[in-house]
């Protein structure tokens, strides 16, 4: 990944994140100078499978002050080859499985975006990889201590 422009940290905190796929999006010209300035929140956003087309709802893109008005949380299509799409959906039917959008980025000046297939948490789940969090973190400080 080149410059990370914004992450779901929510996805890893609700999500088991298994196969993960890069992707471009299709934006209007005013959408792409949006996100390479940063005004783009994917938190709360997820890809659907629609007519044999994967898309991005619900991501929202501020539009600039001086540039054109657009709707700032249309469906926006990703584009894959038709191998992932199929692989993908294939996912999708299966029970639990959601594709989420980890993070979006630019490569080369392409805005690309990061999504992955994951299966929901459940809260005993959330609270043991918090307990295992901290346990990392505190193994981390005893090294630190030790080594100084």
């Amino acid at each position: 990944m080149s410059k990370s422009i914004a992450t779901n940290r929510n996805a890893f905190r609700n999500y088991h994140i298994g196969d993960k796929y890069e992707c471009g999006i299709s934006l209007l010209g005013n959408e792409v100078k949006s996100i390479k300035s940063n005004r783009i929140n994917i938190n709360g956003s997820y890809v659907a499978f629609i007519r044999s087309e994967l898309y991005l709802i619900n991501a929202h893109i501020s539009p600039l002050a001086n540039g054109e008005l657009f709707d700032p949380t249309r469906s926006r299509t990703l584009l894959l080859n038709k191998k992932e799409i199929l692989k993908i959906k294939q996912q999708l039917d299966t029970k639990g499985y959601t594709a989420v959008p980890l993070s979006v980025y630019v490569k080369k000046s392409l805005v690309k975006i990061e999504i992955g297939l994951g299966k929901g948490k459940k809260l005993h789940d959330k609270r043991q990889s918090i307990i295992e969090r901290d346990r990392q973190r505190q193994a981390a400080r005893e090294l630190k201590r030790k080594n100084t």
